[in-house]
């Protein structure tokens, strides 16, 4: 592992509690959950963090990754003169119950003539901080902590070659000669009670096709039949890969600590569901018909409204996967980062910020939910009620905002915007169901916010809405505005905010979500362009009847995926991928922005 693989160089596979980032060169690996300690970590660290790695050796070849079709089975092609192979790197299925035992598989098939592959397994556990024995067995290995085992299981049906997988003094090393026709490999396997055995390509190809099966099954239920269907059923397939079944919990994205700008400090840990991307996914997945998902999506919203409520406090913005709130900040300061980016963190000290907006994505879950005929509980509407008339009593105060800046709170027109959001949907379930509530105070908190941003977040100087009343930056959060029913897309007041937003935020159809020079967030460095607000950007353009530019500016950002079409938080200046990945957030609003956008340009007269 001589240098640090590109981010978007890496698939993404997983069994629906947990999830592996694969490239030629190792693999980001956390196990028994996604927001457990790394195993693999070697995206951190190359030397400290641990991998696992599979690539020829000892000739020139090229790689190309591609799934197989409706599946995140992911094929990784070597490609040179002295023959053709296939890595093959699955996680079969672990099911709806939480479960420490989780399966990696990654096999070997020569497709024509000879090639030789180095295969080492180098874990290192609870971020490479947790010393392990290694434990050898005559079919294999076990790696040993106090908390945690991970065995190795050769795949082979006959021997292959000579040196195949020695111990070195931490893991296994070895380098084996493959010939057309033969499979060779390993499974590795978390808190097995079994001794490791050797498998045969049989048993591999049945837990690769009942993987397959699950995947193409669970596939066929998508309603979508769009323009851009191979992308949104990638991206679909992505948001599942990112959900723990066990609670029906997205994660924001299944890594940590990789940079939003090289050599920066905006390191963040994202294994943790927020409030706002489990909201957004109800809109994003009700759209393509995936009706359990949302559903299960939403008893974890109501879940945690109803705790904050019994404890009379806020929201915090995110969780654990299993609605936990502690998510205590911590730097590994013996990680050198990805590419020398440091401080390198796990957990989030942002848990405990105040974002108003959240209570407005949540309440725009649980409307469009009833919309689609989720009719909530009685318990369900207490926590509506609790969540209006506490922000009733709190929407007018400074927060933290959507991007989680650490400079001190501040009054975001985002803020205010997605609380009078809360409070309009709050009074539309109760009309529409005939609940009991306080509507008369709900609406005049509503109005009041309305007159308020008004008059306070629209900036005459720069004739745009602006980030908060005590600045003239422009935000590209504000380009819901439209889309949430705040304001009219022909209103002169937005489309000089539109033209403010074209002009400073857009860089060859790529938004910016503010200007970091301008908006100072408490942390040194720049960043990319955020593609969530290139998504929310096309939309935008969409309602405000620029249909052919949003159509073009969509065509254009999906050019800027990873080839195996996955997208991370924010894309460089260079057009690389930047920040953890796969993002929740563009996949989310890629899905939303394709639908929307099929709608319009299917009613253009």
């Amino acid at each position: 592992m001589d240098s640090y693989p590109a981010v978007e160089g890496h698939g993404l596979i997983g069994d629906l509690q947990t999830a592996a980032l694969v490239s030629r060169d190792g693999t980001w690996f956390c196990a028994p959950r996604f927001d457990s300690p790394s195993i693999f970590g070697g995206l951190l660290d190359r030397h400290e963090g641990g991998y696992f790695q599979v690539s020829p050796v000892g000739v020139d070849y090229r790689s190309k990754q591609l799934y197989v079709p409706g599946t995140p089975i992911l094929i990784t092609r070597f490609l040179s003169a002295d023959g053709v192979a296939e890595l093959v790197d699955f996680m079969p299925v672990a099911g709806d119950r939480a479960t420490d035992r989780h399966r990696l598989v990654r096999v070997i098939r020569i497709v024509r003539g000879t090639m030789r592959f180095r295969i080492e397994c180098q874990p290192r556990f609870n971020y490479g901080r947790d010393p392990h024995e290694l434990e050898e067995y005559p079919d294999g290995v076990v790696y040993r902590t106090p908390s945690l085992t991970l065995t190795l299981n050769p795949v082979r049906d006959v021997e292959i070659g000579v040196d195949y997988l020695r111990r070195t003094s931490e893991g296994v090393s070895g380098i084996g000669t493959f010939r057309e026709g033969e499979i060779g490999g390993v499974v590795l396997e978390t808190a097995s009670p079994d001794p490791p055995r050797v498998l045969s390509s049989g048993e591999v190809c049945e837990m690769l096709e009942q993987t397959r099966d699950f995947w193409r099954r669970w596939l066929d239920r998508s309603h979508y039949t769009g323009r851009w269907r191979e992308m949104v059923e990638r991206s679909a397939m992505t948001l599942k890969l990112m959900t723990y079944a066990p609670t029906g919990a997205l994660i924001a994205a299944p890594t940590a600590g990789l940079p939003e700008q090289i050599g920066g400090e905006r390191n963040w840990d994202y294994r943790y569901t927020w409030i706002r991307d489990a909201s957004f996914s109800v809109h994003a997945l009700l759209g393509l018909g995936f009706t359990d998902e949302a559903g299960r999506y939403l008893e974890w919203v109501n879940d945690r409204i109803r705790d904050s409520a019994a404890a009379g406090v806020p929201l915090q913005i995110m969780y654990r996967v299993d609605g936990s709130p502690d998510l205590t900040e911590e730097v590994l300061d013996h990680f050198e980062g990805y590419r020398g980016s440091s401080p390198v963190r796990v957990g989030n000290g942002a848990a405990d910020q105040l974002q108003l907006d959240i209570y407005g994505e949540a309440m725009i879950a649980l409307h469009l939910a009833d919309c689609h005929g989720f009719q909530g509980s009685y318990q369900g509407w207490l926590n509506v009620r609790r969540l209006a008339d506490w922000l009733c009593d709190h929407w007018d105060q400074p927060e933290d905002g959507i991007w989680e800046t650490r400079a001190g709170r501040q009054d975001f027109t985002y803020g205010r915007l997605m609380s009078w959001v809360a409070l309009d949907r709050a009074i539309r379930l109760a009309n529409r169901r005939g609940r009991p509530a306080d509507t008369t105070r709900w609406a005049s908190a509503r109005n009041d916010i309305y007159e308020q941003i008004m008059a306070r977040g629209f900036h005459p100087g720069r004739g745009a809405f602006v980030q908060h009343y005590a600045t003239d930056v422009l935000d590209a959060a504000l380009l819901t505005m439209p889309g949430v029913g705040f304001v009219s897309p022909a209103d002169p007041m937005w489309q000089s905010t539109l033209r403010a937003m074209d002009a400073e935020l857009v860089s060859d159809s790529l938004v910016y979500r503010y200007e970091p020079a301008a908006s100072p967030n408490g942390l040194r460095g720049s960043e990319g362009t955020f593609s969530m607000c290139t998504f929310w950007y096309v939309r935008a353009l969409a309602h405000s009847g620029r249909l052919d530019e949003a159509r073009l500016i969509f065509e254009k950002m999906l050019t800027y995926s990873s080839d195996l079409g996955l997208y991370s938080e924010e894309i460089a200046p260079t057009g690389e991928q930047v920040g953890n990945f796969p993002q929740a957030f563009s996949h989310l609003s890629l899905i939303s922005t394709a639908i929307n956008l099929d709608q319009l340009l299917d009613d253009r007269p």
